[in-house]
């Protein structure tokens, strides 16, 4: 079975209101078409075809657009088929887990990711890759990255390293301009200390990630999660970090956290210039 992708949508959207008062934030147009299926198309070309979707906030709108079953357009895999040499999934399956209806509300990221691990990562058939069947992406669903490649060989140097996560960095943007994580000369996540003068630079919300980075030694949250426990994901990848089990690179395309109005905004109003 391919690895699947997780896309995080359960967040409320407090700073896009009056816009999420009655959509979910990743069903915003963004250049004619929801967030989330920019998010689709760019895994579709990358040859993913299991995606599985968290929700809280107005949850079931999103489960009602898109259902189980994605199809990429014939347009787009026109289009895509020169700009990608990976093997094109026409159609995506997606699975929900639905933290707003099972809860009362969202569970936060770790939380979240491993309340879907049996969705992520069910076990391997007979003969599969192990290795590849503890392997998932996760991307935030309020995040635009339109050429970003979701490839097949990224996913094999991920596994083959034997670390925990990989995250993609991009250039610190105007709302972040701290930063959150460096890079070594050897291309390590560092989870640098106050006042360090190395660079930091801002995680994109895009990684690939290994099951055992939510079970004992690094997350208490018991497998499944079926208390609902809430947890950040932020504390499991310092730590790891801490142990040099994270690795990074920089991504320099195009790149937008989409989390107010006036980002939203730009993002349209360029498609109009």
């Amino acid at each position: 079975m391919p690895i699947a992708a997780m896309i995080l949508a359960a967040g409320r959207g407090e700073r896009m209101r009056p816009l999420t008062d009655a959509t979910p934030k990743p069903l915003l147009s963004v250049r004619g078409k929801p967030l989330m299926q920019w998010l689709l198309e760019a895994l579709a070309r990358g040859g993913f075809g299991r995606v599985v979707v968290n929700t809280a906030w107005l949850g079931e709108q999103i489960s009602e657009k898109f259902g189980n079953v994605f199809v990429l357009q014939p347009t787009s895999n026109k289009r895509t088929s020169r700009f990608n040499q990976e093997p094109l999934q026409e159609q995506l399956r997606i699975d929900y887990s639905h933290e707003g209806r099972d809860f009362g509300g969202a569970l936060e990221t770790a939380g979240g990711i491993a309340r879907a691990l049996p969705l992520l990562c069910p076990p391997p058939a007979s003969g599969a890759d192990a290795a590849s069947a503890e392997v998932f992406w996760v991307l935030a669903g309020d995040v635009f990255a339109p050429d970003f490649a979701f490839s097949q060989a990224a996913v094999a140097r991920f596994v083959a390293s034997g670390k925990l996560a990989h995250l993609w960095l991009v250039p610190n943007p105007a709302h972040n301009p701290r930063g959150d994580f460096g890079i070594s000369a050897d291309g390590l996540a560092l989870n640098l200390p106050p006042g360090d003068p190395q660079p930091r630079y801002t995680y994109s919300t895009i990684g690939l990630y290994r099951q055992a980075l939510f079970a004992p030694p690094w997350c208490d949250i018991p497998a499944g999660n079926p208390q609902g426990l809430k947890a950040p994901l932020a504390p499991l990848l310092r730590t790891a970090m801490d142990n040099q089990c994270v690795s990074a690179e920089r991504y320099e395309g195009a790149w937008t956290d989409v989390g107010t109005p006036a980002r939203l905004d730009e993002l349209n109003q360029i498609t109009k210039s």
